[in-house]
């Protein structure tokens, strides 16, 4: 809490670390050195040491987010996203939680202002990160939940669960709206519950790379 008060930024991302499970089925990232610092003493006269890691991963790590080409192929990869679209909106957060039922739906949007802001939804679903329940039966936004948020111009949509659409059944409507208006999608957040219903910024900004529709982000807000 002291560094929360100090700094008034909030890390709303979890760390990624070698072999995790972000996503069953996926592989889990493999981090090593390509350059230890034993073998770089030899190089410099002044005893000076560098590493250099290495990291195979697939794009969907960790906290990570989704650009339109993650679900269509005429969308906007990563590299064509616009700053303004992913880094210092302004940031409302939906209270969610999980205990109360697994669906997200318009009526938790309802009365909130939400055209052009980061709107982030807080369940609490985190708390399972990497155990067996975090795959379980979790919380998503409803379809028409999807469809309110882009026809009243959310910028882009989070949440602290491992998907914001329904991961056990075949289809995927959340992200066919939200992506398919051009509106970003950040998923498995977490920390969610250390910021207010508002009032904060909020920024998820991953590498500009082409041809790509997914990253992983250090997703924070800075408060006030």
């Amino acid at each position: 809490m002291a560094d929360l008060e100090e700094t008034g930024i909030v890390d709303l991302s979890h760390v990624i670390e070698h072999g995790m499970t972000t996503y069953k089925g996926l592989p889990g990232p493999h981090i090593c050195d390509f350059w230890e610092r034993e073998s770089t003493a030899a190089n410099y006269d002044d005893g000076s040491t560098f590493q250099i890691g290495r990291i195979d991963l697939v794009a969907n790590t960790g906290t990570y987010l989704d650009a339109p080409f993650h679900r269509y192929a005429d969308g906007k990869d990563l590299s064509e996203l616009k700053l303004n679209s992913i880094a210092d909106l302004h940031g409302i957060l939906i209270r969610q939680p999980w205990e109360n039922g697994l669906t997200v739906d318009v009526s938790g949007f309802e009365g909130r202002e939400v055209a052009g802001k980061a709107v982030l939804v807080h369940t609490g679903w985190d708390r399972h990160w990497r155990t067996d329940a975090y795959f379980g039966e979790h919380h998503y936004v409803t379809a028409e939940a999807a469809d309110w948020l882009a026809e009243h111009g959310a910028a882009l949509v989070g949440i602290d669960s491992c998907n914001i659409d329904n991961m056990h059944v075949r289809a995927r409507p959340v992200h066919t709206r939200l992506l398919g208006a051009d509106i970003p999608i950040c998923e498995h957040m977490t920390n969610l519950g250390a910021l207010p219903d508002q009032g904060f910024r909020f920024s998820a900004v991953p590498p500009k790379v082409r041809g790509m529709g997914t990253f992983p982000v250090r997703a924070y807000a800075v408060l006030g």
